[in-house]
């Protein structure tokens, strides 16, 4: 095809998608306005219908086309999504917009909001405040007050160790919880995650905090058009600093200490391989929640986003042997089937795209709210990646931004460099 058609093709691609994505986004009623701690087990029969009115339908939806896989008839989940993170096309969901507790899930959404704000090198002194208001038994990461770590530490403990003192403390220093709280509440507004009802920063579980598969796709999304965000979420290990000491003649000395990624399918366990292609991004697990598990991977060009939601199925590592079954079922039927619903653009996005004039393609590709140029875990000189080959600096951002500078569309993820497939340790 010469290259004017293929320009005007691809416009024409992104004009389509803009306008589908507003036709779809009207306001409407959301199931269930004053969400319960504890869900049933049954979905509603009338749940949220952003994306498409086939996803506010209760149980499975999914178009198979010619040559087409069958699902795999062993995914327990109350909720699951697939779909392509390049186009945003769903091609396959269960009680998508089901809302239920998100655990640590939510904190893709917390660092959406908060991760920009922040250069990774400033540095922090904690304080007994800092730390005040953690639910009983939060995963932590090991922060001890009174000394000092830098953002990128901080970041570190968020995405490896799920850890709510770090949380905590990045919350403190911007303008503390209540504060965070509102503004990730006001960004899943402007992203049009309509599911979501935040209540603690951190996922801990709290009456009425609940997302979606649908939601939660959303932010990982929206996520993973930060640089240091993909950086993160990619990586497998870490230093991390330790409580100061007295070492000899009196000298004070700090050492640092190894954290993991608690992303199985990134990391590897006696249960579970490491899946080809993982890149990120967030688990989660409490008590209420369930398991719950986003994921991003990419296979023979494609890019793929999984969201799992509280298996049924009451196993080791189950969320993760889910997902797995998605993927591999994601990037076997991709272009097989015909997608039942789509991942919206942001309310700005949005509006921006039907503004007379406006030129979607003119956005720059590239991390919005990328800090201060972070590296891949696997080029750090502090072996964050732990010689497993994480290969996730994607230069140049994730997709495309249209005008308004925070939706991704029609356009793919930079190859072949994007991940690489990672050894067991």
């Amino acid at each position: 095809m010469p290259a004017p058609k293929k320009a005007i093709r691809r416009s024409l691609l992104v004009t389509s998608a803009a306008l589908s994505s507003l036709a779809l986004t009207a306001p409407v009623a959301l199931a269930d306005p004053s969400p319960s701690a504890s869900p049933s087990a049954t979905p509603p029969a009338n749940m949220s219908s952003v994306g498409g009115s086939r996803l506010g339908q209760p149980g499975t939806q999914v178009d198979l086309g010619s040559g087409a896989p069958v699902l795999p008839k062993d995914v327990t989940a109350r909720s699951w999504i697939v779909t392509d993170a390049e186009s945003g096309e769903v091609l396959a969901a269960h009680n998508a917009h089901w809302r239920l507790p998100p655990a640590s899930t939510m904190k893709m959404l917390f660092a959406d909001t908060v991760l920009p704000k922040f250069p990774k090198t400033q540095k922090h002194k904690v304080v007994p405040s800092d730390l005040a208001g953690m639910g009983s038994g939060s995963s932590m990461v090991g922060i001890k007050e009174g000394e000092t770590y830098t953002v990128s530490d901080l970041w570190l403990g968020v995405f490896l160790r799920s850890g709510n003192d770090a949380v905590h403390v990045l919350s403190a220093m911007n303008e503390g919880v209540d504060n965070t709280v509102k503004e990730m509440n006001e960004h899943a507004e402007e992203l049009q995650a309509l599911d979501t009802n935040v209540v603690t920063p951190d996922g801990y579980d709290a009456p009425k905090q609940v997302s979606s598969a649908y939601d939660l796709t959303l932010f990982a999304r929206s996520g993973l058009q930060k640089k240091d965000f993909r950086a993160y979420c990619s990586t497998v290990r870490a230093k991390f600093p330790g409580e100061t000491t007295k070492g000899k003649k009196g000298k004070s000395v700090r050492e640092s200490f190894e954290i993991q990624n608690t992303n199985r399918l990134l990391t590897g366990d006696s249960d579970v391989d490491v899946y080809q292609g993982i890149a990120g991004v967030k688990n989660g697990n409490t008590t209420n929640a369930g398991a719950t598990f986003t994921g991003v991977a990419e296979r023979g060009g494609k890019v793929l986003l999984v969201t799992v939601m509280h298996p049924e199925k009451n196993q080791h590592n189950e969320v993760y042997k889910e997902t797995a079954k998605l993927f591999d079922w994601g990037f076997k039927a991709a272009g097989k089937v015909t997608p039942v619903g789509e991942l919206v653009a942001p309310k700005s996005a949005a509006q921006a795209s039907a503004q007379p004039g406006a030129n979607p393609s003119a956005g720059q590709a590239g991390g919005a709210g990328d800090g201060s140029g972070t590296q891949a875990a696997s080029n750090s000189a502090e072996g964050r990646s732990g010689g497993m080959g994480v290969a996730f600096a994607i230069a140049g951002g994730v997709l495309v931004l249209l005008a308004a500078g925070a939706f991704l569309v029609n356009r793919r993820w930079p190859l072949p460099d994007l991940v690489r497939r990672r050894t067991r340790p």
